[in-house]
């Protein structure tokens, strides 16, 4: 004989159901740690600077060798200029005019390459050795972050924009002006520049403001000195600072890049990459940016100075 079937439960006696399955766990996933860029057009500028100043040295004109001049017998000779005449250790102003010093008669007849060579010259070793410990301790850190394009750009065009407020500085046009400094300090405006568009993704806000602030007031400080070029400071540092709204923008905290979404997750509270403010700042500053180059360069070429005796500025 078979067995009897189980009896069923007794619904009217209340017997509880199964509990429901859980729901499937949604997806992980934790979007990739940012690396950093290789850093290389920096070192690059760094020994292009290096190279430039010993050429120059070979190069510089000495008149009187035996008695006036300090020698160094590398690679055939390196000559600076004595002491009294150069207390930086560098060339003679001839020399630095020959190879491309930035003197605004020279640009209002048609030298316009002046205004970008002349940041590769520098008025003597103190001066290189000032400049290029600036530019490692500001521009390394800038291009691993922001990759060798924008900080490429960024310091020539903030060069750029030293060497016109420069010209547009000396009226007289007595100046001889070399140096990187108009670029570093388009790199240090940039960093300030980019502390406030990328606000929102920063911890302890307030105290890298000021300490970026405190760090811009010193430097400009040093264009108080004697024979130092404080307009090409103040011309880089103008550009650098609008071109940093530009070039430097990251994307807002929280954001998430959607190929790194795995298929099926919904997101919610989904961000856009920047914040409104962000898009008002660059577009202002490419704006004033483009406006503030036109202008300049439009009032040099209309401008002449009268010719006088020129001397040397370092910037």
């Amino acid at each position: 004989m078979g067995k009897r079937p189980p009896i069923p439960p007794d619904i009217e006696k209340g017997t509880p159901p199964l509990p429901p399955l859980p729901p499937p766990a949604r997806p992980q996933f934790r979007p990739p740690v940012p690396v950093p860029w290789y850093a290389w057009l920096v070192p690059l500028i760094f020994a292009a600077n290096f190279i430039t100043f010993a050429t120059t040295m070979y190069l510089n004109d000495c008149p009187s060798r035996s008695d006036n001049c300090l020698l160094f017998d590398v690679l055939g000779r390196l000559s600076f200029q004595p002491i009294k005449e150069n207390m930086l250790l560098g060339p003679s102003i001839p020399t630095l005019r020959r190879l491309g010093a930035l003197e605004r008669r020279l640009v209002e007849e048609g030298e316009k390459w002046r205004l970008i060579s002349c940041i590769w010259l520098h008025g003597g070793l103190l001066h290189l050795l000032a400049n290029m410990i600036s530019l490692l301790c500001i521009g390394m850190r800038l291009e691993q972050e922001f990759g060798f394009l924008r900080i490429g750009a960024l310091y020539v065009i903030s060069g750029l924009g030293g060497s016109i407020m420069s010209c547009l500085k000396d009226s007289r046009g007595e100046r001889v002006s070399v140096g990187a400094s108009g670029a570093l300090f388009g790199l240090l405006g940039a960093m300030l520049s980019e502390l406030i568009t990328n606000w929102t993704i920063y911890e302890n806000k307030c105290t890298s403001l000021m300490t970026l602030i405190l760090i811009i007031a010193l430097n400009l400080s040093v264009g108080l000195l004697p024979r130092v070029d404080n307009s090409a400071h103040c011309g880089g540092f103008l550009a650098g600072f609008f071109l940093g709204f530009v070039l430097l923008l990251r994307p807002q905290y929280g954001y998430v890049n959607p190929k790194y979404i795995p298929p099926g997750y919904d997101v919610k509270h989904k961000k856009s990459r920047h914040k409104c403010y962000q898009h008002v700042f660059r577009i202002t500053s490419l704006a004033i940016l483009l406006a503030g180059f036109i202008a300049g360069y439009t009032k040099l070429l209309r401008e002449h100075t009268a010719e006088s005796v020129p001397f040397r500025d370092v910037n």
